[in-house]
């Protein structure tokens, strides 16, 4: 089941696999295109392996920002979905007071105390951490990215 304690995910192929493999290769290409230099090396070949191993390392995690992007914009309307259900009005008001951290926190909130906890968060100025910690009816994601 998950909590506020367990509900951090990892996607262990991304995290610790194709991540550390990317960094080792482009600190192994900085250091031969440093070596190049010194020693007076191909450095337009370190320079291309260089280039190369800094496009390789920015891929899986400009992937990662695009998926977690999309995600939050998918938390936004579903909490506005909820909020409407729940009270019949718009979030559009809340939802300008909140920041979106906070808004991703609350949508953990089971519907019986997700609106007090809105209110809450918003006149107490609560961070993301303090709205998780709050909540009493956790409500898992288990299709988060």
């Amino acid at each position: 089941m998950q909590q506020y304690k367990n509900h951090s995910r990892y996607y262990p192929f991304h995290h610790y696999v194709i991540t550390p493999l990317t960094l080792i290769l482009l600190s192994w290409s900085f250091w031969n295109l440093a070596e190049s230099y010194a020693f007076g090396g191909d450095l337009s070949q370190a320079l291309f392996y260089t280039l190369a191993s800094l496009i390789l390392f920015l891929m899986p995690i400009m992937s990662r920002i695009y998926a977690i992007k999309n995600q939050n914009r998918i938390i936004r309307l579903e909490m506005r979905l909820r909020y409407f259900q729940l009270t019949g009005k718009t979030f559009v008001q809340q939802e300008k007071k909140l920041k979106m951290g906070q808004i991703i926190a609350l949508r953990f909130a089971g519907s019986k105390e997700l609106i007090p906890l809105i209110e809450r968060a918003i006149k107490e100025n609560l961070s993301p951490k303090q709205i998780k910690k709050s909540i009493t009816d956790w409500q898992g994601d288990y299709f988060r990215v």
